[in-house]
Order: C-alpha cells, then sequence, then structure tokens
C-alpha cells in the first residue's frame, strides 16, 4: 500500500492548502516547499560472506531556520528519497507544533536488516555515518532512531562520530543507551506522548477511556510501548499486530502475555487467546480508539469508509492518506495528527540533547512531568486553533507550525 501514493507530493499538498488557508506569503511559501539539502550516498559493506554490497542511503535536512536540523534513521527495504524528504519535512512541522527549537530532518538506508547479521548491520550504520558525518554534528543535525533502528544502532553512530573528531560527542545523535548519555524515559516517549494525547483528546471530547476499546495496528518500539502503558492505565486493549499479522479479542488482550508470545515465537500472532486476523483487517475491527502505529498509507480511500474507531490516534508518521482524511473527516471521526500526536519522541530527544550538552541528566519522573506538560499546552494550542477557524485538528496542526517556521523565516530575513 506504500506505494500508491507519493509521500513527497502529499506532503507538498498538505502545505499548499494550509498556505491558501492563512494566506502564507508567497516568498515564505516557495522556501517551505523545498529542502534544504538532500543527500544520496553509496554504502559499500563487507557481508559475512567476504563479498562487497553496496547499499543507498539518504540524508535530508528540509529546514533549520529554529535550530539544528533533528530526525530519525530508518533501514526498510520500500527506503525512497521522496518518502525521507517528506519525512523531513514532517519533522519541521512536528517540532514546530510542540515548540522546540530544532528544524526538520530524516535518513535512511535501502536494505532488509532482519536479512542481515548484528556486524553487518553495524559496519552498514558506521560506513553510513561515515559518508554523511561531514553534514551531521549537535549543533547541525542530530540523527535519532526510527524503523529498524534502535540505542545500539544510536550507540555505533556516536562512537564513529567521537572517533572522526577525537573525542566524545554525546549530543551528535539521541536515543542513545543510558550508559552513553542517554535520556531516562525516551525509549518509552513517543507512546507516552501518544498516551498523552489521546487522554488529552478524551477530556475534550468526554469520553470515558476506561468505556472504550483500543485498537494498535504496530508492535515495535511505539505500538509495544503504548499497548503497556495503556494496560497499565486500565484501558482495554482488543487488537494489537505487527509485520506478520495481528490478534484480537473483545474481551481484551494483556500486552505482558502478548510480549511473552512474541519473544517466544517471534510475532503477537503467536499468541493463543485471541483470533488471528491481517493488518488491515485491524484497522477495520469494531473499536472506539484506532491508533495506526506501523508504516505510512496505511489508511486510504478503499478502506476509509469501512473505519468503525470514532477517534484515530496518528501514532506512525503519515498513516492517513488525503484522499482518505477527507472521507474520514466526512464521517466526523476525530483524528489526532502525527505531527501532534506523535511528537513525543523528538521532544524527549530534544531533553536528551539538552541533558547531554549540560553534561547534567534528570530523573525519568521529571522527563515524563515535562513531556506532559509539552504535549498538553500543544494540544490545547491545536485544539483552540481547530475550535476557532472551524477546521480538522490535521489543519489545525499544520497551520500552529507553519505560521512559527513562516514568523521565524520573515524575522531572520534571506542570506545574502
Amino acid at each position: 500500500m506504500r506505494g500508491k501514493f507519493n509521500p513527497w507530493q502529499m506532503t507538498l499538498s498538505q502545505l499548499d492548502e494550509v498556505a491558501r488557508e492563512i494566506d502564507l506569503d508567497e516568498s515564505i511559501h516557495q522556501i517551505l516547499r523545498y529542502p534544504k539539502r538532500c543527500l544520496t550516498v553509496s554504502i559499500p559493506i563487507q557481508m559475512n560472506n567476504g563479498k562487497i554490497k553496496v547499499f543507498t542511503g539518504f540524508r535530508v535536512q528540509h529546514n533549520v531556520t529554529r535550530g539544528p536540523a533533528k530526525g530519525g534513521i530508518r533501514y526498510h527495504p520500500s527506503v525512497t528519497l521522496d518518502e525521507i524528504k517528506a519525512l523531513a519535512m514532517l519533522m519541521t512541522w512536528k517540532c514546530a507544533v510542540v515548540n522546540i527549537p530544532y528544524g526538520g530532518a530524516k535518513g535512511g538506508i535501502v536494505c532488509e536488516p532482519r536479512k542481515l547479521s548484528l556486524k553487518e548491520v553495524e559496519r552498514l550504520t558506521r560506513r553510513y555515518i561515515s559518508e554523511i558525518i561531514s553534514f551531521i554534528g549537535p549543533e547541525r543535525d542530530i540523527p535519532a532512531p526510527d524503523v529498524n533502528t534502535n540505542p545500539q544502532v544510536m550507540a555505533w553512530i556516536m562512537d564513529t562520530y567521537s572517533m572522526d573528531v577525537g573525542y566524545s560527542v554525546p549530543g551528535v545523535v539521541t536515543g542513545k543507551p543510558i550508559s552513553i548519555g542517554g535520556s531516562l524515559g525516551r525509549n518509552t516517549a513517543t507512546a507516552r506522548g501518544v498516551m498523552f494525547t489521546l487522554m488529552n483528546a478524551a477530556k475534550k471530547l468526554k469520553l470515558d477511556l476506561f468505556e472504550k476499546t483500543i485498537a494498535i495496528q504496530g508492535y515495535g518500539n511505539v505500538g509495544g510501548n503504548l499497548a503497556h502503558l495503556l494496560s497499565d492505565e486500565g484501558y482495554k486493549i482488543i487488537a494489537i499486530s505487527d509485520v506478520e499479522g495481528g490478534i484480537y479479542n473483545p474481551k481484551g488482550l494483556d500486552p505482558i502475555k502478548v510480549s511473552l508470545a512474541l519473544k517466544e515465537s517471534g510475532s503477537v500472532v503467536g499468541f493463543k487467546n485471541a483470533d488471528k486476523i491481517t493488518n488491515q483487517e485491524l484497522l477495520t475491527v469494531d473499536c472506539d480508539v484506532l491508533v495506526p502505529a506501523a508504516l505510512e498509507n496505511q489508511i486510504d480511500e478503499d478502506n476509509a469508509d469501512k473505519i468503525k474507531a470514532k477517534v484515530i490516534v496518528e501514532a506512525a508518521n503519515a498513516p492517513i492518506t488525503p484522499q482518505a482524511d477527507k472521507i474520514l473527516e466526512g464521517r466526523g471521526i476525530f483524528i489526532i495528527p502525527d505531527i501532534l500526536a506523535n511528537a513525543g519522541g523528538v521532544t524527549v530527544s530534544y531533553f536528551e540533547w539538552v541533558q547531554g550538552l549540560q553534561a547534567y541528566f534528570w530523573t525519568e519522573r521529571e522527563v515524563n512531568l515535562r513531556l506532559r506538560d509539552i504535549m498538553q499546552k500543544a494540544f490545547d494550542k491545536v485544539y483552540r486553533i481547530c475550535g476557532e477557524r472551524k477546521v480538522t485538528m490535521r489543519k489545525a496542526a499544520y497551520i500552529l507550525a507553519i505560521e512559527r517556521v513562516a514568523e521565524a523565516t520573515r524575522v531572520r530575513g534571506l542570506y545574502p
């Protein structure tokens, strides 16, 4: 489903639509339509069998007007330059929505990490960073984990960069292990931010979440942690899925037992006390809250009219196509957009960066409380714009973000 739409054209159309809505200055509009820098690099590495294989990698910096570029690195066979450009632009808006001093970036390598050994992934990571090393740094561009990357990958990035400059630079990357300058609370930050936005929405919409059912597509870092966090709060999760498929039980699922089944069998479908469903079937199960936490373009015009949830929280980036968005809007479904809902990860990445620069680290409670405050302020601001302008939450979030970046662009002016 990912290949049906051009993600870059989708993000440009969203920008253009909001630009018309807010009567954005044409000169600023043109600046925002173009990424600052797009890198495509060849990554030759020696495989375990002794042969050389060349991979393709990307790093895109969309905008650095409000601060250094910030964005994850993903390893996936479907990575394209247009996808990375789109995600970099989304990162610009995401950072602006929660009002942290970053611009947007994104990186990726075209590969299937599940078919690579750990040593091959390490060599791939280190060679990729060596190819883009002139363009990253704590004051320039700070990578982070994304699809199929994790704290260990971030540790290799930090080490590669540090070896190049001759001293340890914890601030070059976020999402690191705690032992080398990572932040407490970072691993669950995106999921916790999703939970906070859902709880804020429930208050505004006067929904009793304890009486509602929740379905989560995706059981990686975000979906898996979210399932545990929501279950700990007492909310009922009735469907969960991963890349192999999904499970459904209207009486509720215990994420602890699901995770044990995942560890034993390699997939959540190994859990016995539930019906087996596909990822597409999960999207249309009878539930109150749907959380797409997997990949882009999962909800399109073919299945949007089959969605039964009343609230959708976009834990993944761009899981709903623009065409589907209009169908869901027409059906009155309340959508919390990705650039707001999943901004918890970049927010705590910002905390990690600040802690590293100061060499002064916070408790997990401090991290979570500061995250809650920022997510609540951002949600309230977006919800207010939504009501005042009579627009969707997505458009309201874009309006807030684009106006902030546009104002920074106007104030700084054009060099030379």
